[in-house]
């Protein structure tokens, strides 16, 4: 269940990826949609290898279960604040896009922690 949950939102990751892509692409001043873009686009990629890698149980289930949801919560907190500063000119809150970048660099953390801690 939570491996089809996370496939989806990988998904979901990759159309706003691809979205803010071309909007980066054919807007004026949009240089903060490709810094956006790319983080999604490349951590719904590490979420699908997530997925596989505990799926082969490469990964220590919980560990690697939180790295991947870390994962989807950073890239949306960092891709999400730069989205809305760039079209409504404010922050989702203050701090968000630092809360999410750190958050996924936990998270990578986590699938290393994961790699290394035997799995049950």
């Amino acid at each position: 269940m939570m491996a089809r949950l996370l496939i989806a939102l990988a998904g979901l990751m990759g159309v706003a990826g691809v979205a803010l892509a071309a909007a980066s692409a054919h807007g004026a001043d949009a240089g903060r949609l490709a810094s956006a873009s790319a983080m999604l686009l490349f951590h719904a990629t590490a979420i699908l290898a997530c997925v596989a890698l505990l799926a082969r149980g490469l990964l220590h289930g919980g560990i690697g279960l939180i790295a991947a949801f870390g994962f989807v919560i950073g890239a949306a907190l960092f891709a999400g604040d730069l989205t809305v500063l760039q079209y409504a000119g404010h922050s989702l809150f203050p701090f968000a896009a630092p809360t999410g970048g750190t958050l996924m660099i936990l998270s990578w953390l986590a699938v290393t922690l994961a790699a290394v801690v035997p799995s049950k």
